[in-house]
């Protein structure tokens, strides 16, 4: 749907809202066997349609110098053959994990007879908004249609060309198996007052999700009627503890650092026990110097690492989203949890111990999203725990927190049958 010549802004995302909440209502009744056909077909044609898919993408990055990307933004952006036939991969994975709507979630009978079912349903409509990734537009189309939600995806005007032409596959998919066409929309507009809008028509939709900086989402927070499932940024950390495998850090603390900088669950802030320090930094600033590392460092670490320069007070809560690190020595368990816990942003946390009590009170004490033990930050991905994709991950401690994926998008409602019951 487009903005057509006799709309205007405020009328068209009206119009927009208005069809997503019909075709919630239509989705309702779905059965779980048309929903998976719709993936499993939309999987199949991007498989056989990745050469048009690629061409839009290419416009896309060509235009990329326009809007003065990073190099991680770039990354984010640039499709692939093979990133087209994960994405592909990624919506078969959602069909074939349990549907969620109609779950019985709890059950009772009371003592005067009522039986009461407590029932996974969708949440109904949901506004997503999203910078540079278009494989976030498969991702989220696929999760909210297989739990039963229609979605209004506002995404960046980077990647305009990547997402027009991954949602016109799935939206011709839809007009073939049966699917609502509205429950999968892109906002055909790049004007910004458009968000506004949307976020106002809290009749309509049901759950707003910014996905992208810090300014977007406060904007977001600040402006919708709905609620909204959020997370500002992720200031990852691994603690580096007396008793870990030092080997095995490097090899975590490489992947989660190096692996992808760009991503909200890379590594930015390390810390080290005092114990280890002298040896583990020096073998650390080898192993990560053909990554071009610049470490930010307190004096201690900073005169191990032999390299970077001393950190600022803002370095400790930074997201860097590149090859910028912070490093600091600390002297016990208790002070890097008090470190996570004060300038982390409760994303992704972990810990390098090969001591069973150490490791469970740090996961008891760190409060984030995800704890890690002996493990890269970069597990914390719907993907890669099982939820076959997410629609983001949420720092959010109401309703949902961590990666969201079909069981996040969904709340319940209690059915109640009696036999003419009445109530005295």
């Amino acid at each position: 749907m487009s903005v057509a010549a006799e709309d205007t802004l405020e009328t068209y995302c009206a119009r927009v809202s208005q069809n997503a909440k019909i075709a919630s209502q239509q989705l309702c009744g779905l059965p779980g066997s048309t929903k998976n056909r719709w993936l499993l077909q939309c999987g199949q044609r991007l498989e056989e349609l990745v050469g048009d898919v690629l061409e839009a993408n290419r416009l896309d990055l060509e235009n990329a110098s326009t809007y003065s990307l990073t190099s991680a933004e770039v990354d984010r952006l640039r499709l692939s053959s093979e990133r087209v036939f994960q994405i592909a991969a990624g919506l078969c994975a959602i069909a074939a994990l349990p549907d969620p709507v109609g779950e019985l979630i709890e059950g009772s009978v009371r003592p005067n007879g009522l039986r009461l079912s407590k029932v996974r349903v969708p949440l109904g409509v949901i506004f997503f908004i999203y910078e540079s990734r278009p494989n976030v537009t498969a991702d989220a189309a696929g999760i909210a249609v297989k739990s039963g939600n229609a979605i209004i995806l506002r995404g960046g005007k980077e990647a305009a060309h990547s997402s027009q032409a991954i949602v016109s596959i799935m939206q011709s998919v839809a007009l073939e198996v049966g699917v609502p066409t509205n429950a999968v929309q892109l906002v055909n507009t790049t004007d910004r007052d458009a968000v506004g809008h949307f976020l106002s028509h809290d009749q309509w939709i049901d759950l707003a999700i910014p996905r992208g900086g810090e300014g977007l989402i406060r904007r977001v927070v600040s402006e919708a009627k709905m609620p909204v499932l959020k997370h500002y940024d992720g200031n990852c950390h691994i603690y580096v503890d007396v008793h870990a495998d030092l080997e095995k850090s490097l090899n975590v603390v490489e992947n989660a650092k190096c692996q992808r900088m760009g991503v909200c669950n890379a590594l930015e802030s390390l810390l080290v026990h005092r114990s280890v320090a002298s040896e583990f930094l020096p073998k650390l600033a080898v192993r990560l110097k053909p990554y071009d590392i610049e470490f930010r460092s307190d004096e201690e670490s900073h005169r191990l690492l032999k390299s970077g320069t001393l950190a600022q007070e803002s370095d400790w809560s930074q997201e860097y989203l590149g090859p910028i690190m912070s490093v600091r020595v600390v002297g016990n368990l208790d002070e890097a949890i008090d470190h996570i816990n004060k300038y982390g942003s409760g994303h992704t946390d972990g810990i390098m111990t090969e001591d069973l009590s150490t490791s469970q009170r740090f996961a008891t004490l760190v409060d984030s999203a995800a704890v890690v033990v002996n493990a890269s930050t970069r597990f914390n991905d719907g993907g890669q725990l099982g939820l076959g994709a997410e629609i983001g991950i949420s720092t959010d401690k109401f309703h949902a927190r961590g990666p969201c994926g079909l069981r996040e998008l969904t709340t319940y409602k209690y059915i109640v049958h009696g036999d003419g019951h009445v109530r005295t």
